[in-house]
């Protein structure tokens, strides 16, 4: 049974701040968009509000994480408390005044999301001198190390931070001699490195104080890096009076993050805008608490997460489609989760891909039936170069792909282009452009100072603006058929995965210069369910060649026909991915995100032999459907 979108449906309570907005027209078909209500004032630095919280709420915890034990598995939560932050970022600032680091010589954090790193974070940030937290997947996952050595040699960083030796080959293989190593526990073989008891022993002195005083809106917190496709990652300045910026319009667009101070639940990686400039700057900005999830949205890791919402409430909650999706199907079975995480939350919200209408229509059932209403599920637009948070959804009735309007004080230049309309962005909370990288930020703007992002956009209602957008895929991901028909990538990558839930974690849409259009997908874990037969530790390449799961898709291929009404629509061929993305070649973020144009730059033979007939196990629609 789905639960139907209906206009009657009841919700908890949750006031939006953004319902109207002002539309101008301007030259040549484009418009500008804006809220209604002005950018309120708000804090020029984010240390005020680690300071003024600090003092008004000391015991309160700031940050919590499970110990790690020895085995590997996690036990009770360790707190660090708003005060106790306080003290060891002014500790940790004094170690790192002392050895001369600024924004030429900034920290680097290589490790997970922890309280450490977000010790160091909040060091680095009291006294002025810019981190880049860098992604854990270049370190421990990747084999080249190549991404990690372009990340650190675009920063030449005068610190590198890392937790332990797990980093160790990484660190040996791109971190030079002459930069000093801090290890929050263990050692190095053949390397001089600090622990990290040495600077939270650091006393403060006047320096710290001095130095804090002396940032400002336009001084650098910290460096994010772009995920990188066809190209190498850039880093992504940004400011206090940015992040700050972006965090008062948060409160504004979503004003149930001024009602009660919030709490998190998280996994997201801070190393990526939507963890760490999101949901640590709202902890920050709103005087918050984070429980560190050290869970994720897959198989093995997923029930750390849940084993986390059955013991802490939210009052928000934050993931991405696949943990929306385990956590949906979780519940139906799982009375203690279902009571915990249902109790006092107000806001799902996801980000970095399409929700499937299934998995919504499922989430609303549950809730439901165990509290007599609907969570409203928040979504928007946004990028690192935003802070992130850009756009945002008007009222509790939404859909697959809606994004709303802009928060205040930011502007939309919406611009027709190659037949979409690109969504550009002008405000405080934007980026000033990227670090040591000239071109790409002089590149990155259009003549009137709005950031291209490549986004593409519609209107809910063409008859009513105040509804806002609704997303229309990556510009840059779009492209022709032989034909010259344009396909429009993101609403069709949408509908095959809808169809495909819960087997079906992304597609690839392909057919560049081609007579038709095809599907690459990549399945979840539970394509297993559909070949039982098969032992579970079967290759994945077996499970998707059986007759079951070819079977089962072929059913995918043949629903999705009917809807097409041109080649450019028409799923004409599809096809099971065995391999899965490539952390090294850019193919997934760590959100799990797919790159569509690295996994086609990277796979083109594949893509060459699927439409050329010479791929085995291609799947085509029946004649009946075709």
């Amino acid at each position: 049974m789905r639960a139907p979108q209906s206009a009657h449906a009841r919700y908890r309570p949750l006031r939006f701040g953004v319902t109207r907005a002002i539309l101008r027209e301007g030259a040549n078909g484009v418009r500008y968009l804006r809220a209604e209500q002005p950018l309120e004032d708000h804090a020029r630095r984010m240390t005020d509000r680690l300071v003024h919280l600090a003092e008004k709420q000391p015991d309160r915890i700031f940050m919590a994480r499970r110990k790690r034990n020895a085995d590997g598995s996690t036990g009770d939560w360790q707190t660090v408390t708003w005060r106790e932050a306080l003290e060891r970022a002014r500790s940790i600032g004094q170690a790192l005044l002392d050895r001369g680091l600024n924004a030429e010589r900034p920290v680097a954090i290589l490790g997970e999301n922890s309280l450490e790193h977000a010790l160091v974070a909040l060091g680095a940030l009291y006294v002025g001198i810019p981190h880049c937290p860098v992604s854990p997947a270049y370190s421990l996952v990747s084999q080249d190390f190549d991404k990690l050595r372009h990340v650190l040699t675009t920063l030449t960083p005068g610190l590198v931070f890392a937790p332990d030796a797990r980093y160790a080959r990484a660190v040996q293989a791109a971190v030079g001699q002459d930069v000093e190593v801090v290890l929050g526990e263990g050692r190095i073989e053949g390397r001089e490195t600090t622990p990290l008891a040495s600077l939270l022993s650091t006393q403060p002195t006047p320096a710290v104080e001095a130095a804090m005083q002396a940032t400002g809106p336009d001084t650098i917190v910290k460096f994010l890096f772009t995920s990188g496709s066809t190209k190498l990652p850039k880093a992504v300045i940004n400011t206090h009076a940015m992040w700050c910026a972006n965090q008062q319009q948060m409160r504004q667009s979503m004003p149930v993050l001024a009602e009660e101070p919030p709490v998190l639940v998280d996994w997201l990686p801070w190393n990526h805008t939507f963890g760490g400039n999101h949901n640590v700057g709202l902890t920050i900005y709103n005087g918050g608490t984070l429980y560190i999830d050290d869970g994720k949205p897959t198989p093995a890791l997923v029930q750390e997460t849940l084993r986390n919402l059955r013991e802490i409430a939210p009052t928000v909650y934050f993931n991405v489609p696949t943990g929306f999706e385990a956590i949906a199907h979780a519940m139906q079975s799982d009375a203690v989760l279902r009571k915990k995480l249902l109790s006092r939350v107000r806001m799902f919200f996801y980000a970095g891909a399409a929700l499937a209408q299934p998995i919504w229509d499922l989430l609303h059932e549950v809730q439901e039936a165990e509290i007599g209403e609907r969570i409203v599920m928040g979504t928007g637009l946004g990028m690192t170069e935003s802070s992130p948070f850009a756009v945002f959804i008007t009222n509790p009735e939404v859909k697959s792909g809606y994004l709303g309007l802009p928060t205040p004080g930011m502007e939309l230049k919406l611009v027709p282009l190659e037949g979409k309309t690109e969504i550009r962005y002008k405000g405080p909370n934007v980026t000033p452009g990227y670090w040591r990288n000239p071109e790409a930020s002089q590149d990155c703007f259009d003549e009137e100072g709005f950031f291209r992002t490549g986004d593409a956009v519609l209107w809910i209602d063409e008859a009513n603006p105040h509804l806002g957008l609704k997303f229309d895929g990556r510009i840059a991901e779009d492209f022709k058929l032989a034909t010259g028909t344009f396909v429009s990538v993101g609403p069709l990558r949408a509908k095959i995965i809808a169809a495909g839930a819960p087997y079906t974690q992304d597609a690839v849409i392909t057919g560049l210069n081609r007579n038709e259009v095809g599907a690459l997908l990549f399945p979840t874990q539970k394509i297993r369910q559909l070949a039982p037969h098969l032992p579970a530790d079967a290759p994945l390449k077996e499970v998707l060649e059986s007759a079951a799961v070819q079977d089962h898709f072929q059913g995918v291929v043949d629903a999705l026909a009917p809807g097409g009404t041109g080649s450019a629509n028409r799923v004409a061929r599809l096809h099971l991915m065995h391999e899965p993305p490539s952390i090294d070649k850019g193919e997934v973020t760590d959100k799990g995100s797919i790159n569509q144009r690295a996994v086609l730059k990277h796979r083109d033979a594949l893509v060459q032999a699927f439409h050329d007939e010479r791929l085995p196990f291609t799947l085509k629609p029946t004649k009946e459907n075709a």
